[in-house]
């Protein structure tokens, strides 16, 4: 299988985390949505990362859906629990999570696409306001139901949460200040410490195989 994607993306960062995490191999190109568009055009022309090439060469995207197939890959091996009742608030946390990340692309791309002239602040203002609402829900998850943080425990549940907080805190530190969720931090921390993060480091560089 082949990543596509740069990891400066938290959806695409997700997948290599998960994809490690859930034993499976994988090759990583790091090819930018923009800088390199022409490029990731010739390997899934709707140029969305994450794009995975599976290994008889069809394409999926979106981490969620990737993530999904990966899961019947890796079976009996998983990140997500079997219960419904577990089930049911692991996808909850995932999803703040998510519009965590969801949001805070949203502010970046209207700072930095769109020109000063015509940046919209009620609009921003919106933004800004959902994007901490999803941290201040997960921070009292985390701070309520604990989430377990070593390389046999963590759950997607974990991924994606200490994924997101990373991202935002590279990206957008002054909106969502880390002194206000001591829990997140405390365990992005400690998640950003697992041989499986650490060999997907954020940024431009490529998935390491030999961390």
């Amino acid at each position: 299988m082949q990543l596509i994607g740069m990891l400066d993306s938290p959806y695409v960062r997700r997948v290599a985390i998960s994809l490690q995490l859930l034993g499976l191999r994988f090759e990583h190109q790091s090819v930018s949505v923009f800088r390199t568009f022409a490029q990731f055009r010739q390997i899934n022309p709707v140029v969305k990362a994450p794009t995975l090439i599976c290994d008889d060469s069809e394409v999926l995207m979106d981490s969620t859906l990737i993530l999904e197939y990966a899961q019947a890959l890796a079976r009996p091996r998983s990140l997500m629990p079997t219960s419904p009742g577990e089930l049911q608030h692991a996808l909850r946390v995932i999803g703040l999570a998510l519009a965590a990340c969801e949001k805070s692309v949203q502010i970046i791309y209207e700072r930095n696409l769109r020109p000063p002239e015509k940046l919209h602040e009620p609009w921003v203002t919106r933004v800004t306001g959902q994007l901490l609402a999803a941290y201040e829900a997960l921070e009292k998850e985390v701070v309520h139901r604990p989430l377990a943080v070593t390389s046999a425990a963590i759950s997607q549940t974990g991924v994606s949460t200490a994924v997101a907080w990373h991202f935002t805190q590279q990206t957008l530190p002054e909106v969502v200040p880390a002194q206000n969720y001591p829990a997140l931090r405390e365990f992005s921390a400690r998640a950003e410490a697992l041989a499986e993060f650490a060999a997907a480091p954020y940024g431009d560089s490529t998935y390491r195989h030999d961390s």
